[in-house]
């Protein structure tokens, strides 16, 4: 087989366990368009730790929480976050999504999430990112030049205290290690990490080269154009001598799921185009995002994950002939959408998608059907 057609079209020999599902949140805090309520960062953490739940014991294998600095997201401490899901769950891993390394400090990050991995039993992952917003570049003291350079010093540091439980170390932007002691160690042998991908070749070559996994948002348009990110990744990890198999790809992207695809683009657009509006822009008149607009976004062909049932797992096992990838990730909770409508939306994905696309990836013998 040439090697071109073992990176793109991935193999995956001695995959073990199942495709896995999970759900993430960034902890926007919005109005809701239609009733008007804007929700306590309080109420919002609530809901939050109640999702993470619910995910839990419906048999959801992921969650995530992203880290902003800003006061209309709750979030700006993922593994504080996560260590109270912790103890409100039995079985889910948890991971950051993501975490900002290139404004926090490694060893701090690898210690709280080393802690996490403890408190829950070995079930912590981050995804570590350069991050879409900078507002904490200037909250912690980082110039935004820097922006690449911070990132991949940090990477390489974090991936460094993954293997040992002592470190000597020098390098640009933090003080030298000596022999230093990193403590606690995790209770998994070494914590997962990925590296989170938006859109550039150069991150998804460097997460190949370094053997993380890569999380890959694709948050509108045809997937298709991201296949070239997923070669890149492989690509860039097998030369680096890391096997097919350990290079693990995961897609996000913003969803909502209901029994029919017009009840979830009914009840779903009203919140997409607030978010749309409030966080990532708008249009390029900052007009809102119009019905006919998110009605192509939504269409089967691109990557925005609402529909019915049926609809999300054609979508996601068509995403899975072009990449190949191990797990999905949905964010259903944005623009200020009712909690109700999240647990649904969980429920849903959790009952109706998972064990369908499940059993469809274990009929090529790839992926256990179930737990």
């Amino acid at each position: 087989m040439k090697e071109e057609t073992k990176i793109g079209v991935p193999l995956n020999e001695g995959r073990s366990g199942q495709f896995e599902f999970g759900i993430y949140t960034l902890g926007d805090i919005s109005a809701d368009p239609v009733s008007g309520r804007l929700p306590s960062a309080g109420e919002r953490m609530k809901e939050i730790v109640a999702a993470a739940k619910l995910a839990d014991e419906a048999g959801l294998d992921v969650f995530g929480v992203g880290e902003h600095h800003r006061l209309d997201f709750v979030i700006s401490s993922p593994p504080v976050v996560l260590a109270a899901i912790a103890s409100a769950t039995k079985q889910i891993r948890l991971t950051s999504a993501t975490t900002v390394l290139g404004t926090s400090d490694p060893v701090r990050e690898f210690e709280d999430f080393s802690t996490l991995d403890l408190l829950s039993d070995g079930r912590a992952e981050m995804i570590a990112g350069r991050g879409a917003y900078v507002e904490s570049f200037p909250l912690f003291g980082h110039n935004l030049d820097d922006y690449k350079d911070l990132f991949y010093e940090k990477i390489n540091l974090l991936l460094q205290l993954n293997e040992s439980d002592r470190i000597s170390w020098n390098g640009r932007f933090r003080t030298s290690l000596q022999n230093a002691e990193i403590a606690p160690r995790p209770l998994q042998p070494r914590l997962p990490v990925w590296v989170g991908v938006g859109g550039t070749p150069q991150s998804a070559e460097l997460a190949g080269k370094l053997g993380t996994g890569m999380a890959l948002a694709i948050l509108g348009g045809d997937p298709a154009k991201f296949k070239p990110l997923v070669d890149v990744y492989r690509a860039a990890g097998i030369r680096a001598g890391h096997k097919l198999e350990a290079l693990k790809v995961a897609i996000t992207s913003h969803g909502y799921i209901a029994n029919s695809s017009q009840q979830a683009k009914d009840e779903y657009y009203p919140y997409y185009a607030h978010y749309v509006s409030q966080f990532m822009g708008g249009n390029a008149r900052g007009e809102r995002l119009a019905r006919e607009q998110f009605e192509q976004l939504a269409n089967p062909v691109n990557a925005l994950a609402v529909g019915s049932p049926e609809q999300i797992i054609e979508k996601i096992l068509a995403q899975h002939e072009l990449f190949g990838h191990n797990r999905f990730m949905a964010q259903f909770d944005i623009g200020g959408i009712p909690f109700s409508k999240v647990a649904a939306s969980i429920e849903l994905l959790a009952a109706k998608v998972a064990p369908v696309v499940r059993r469809e990836l274990s009929k090529s013998g790839l992926y256990a059907e179930q737990r």
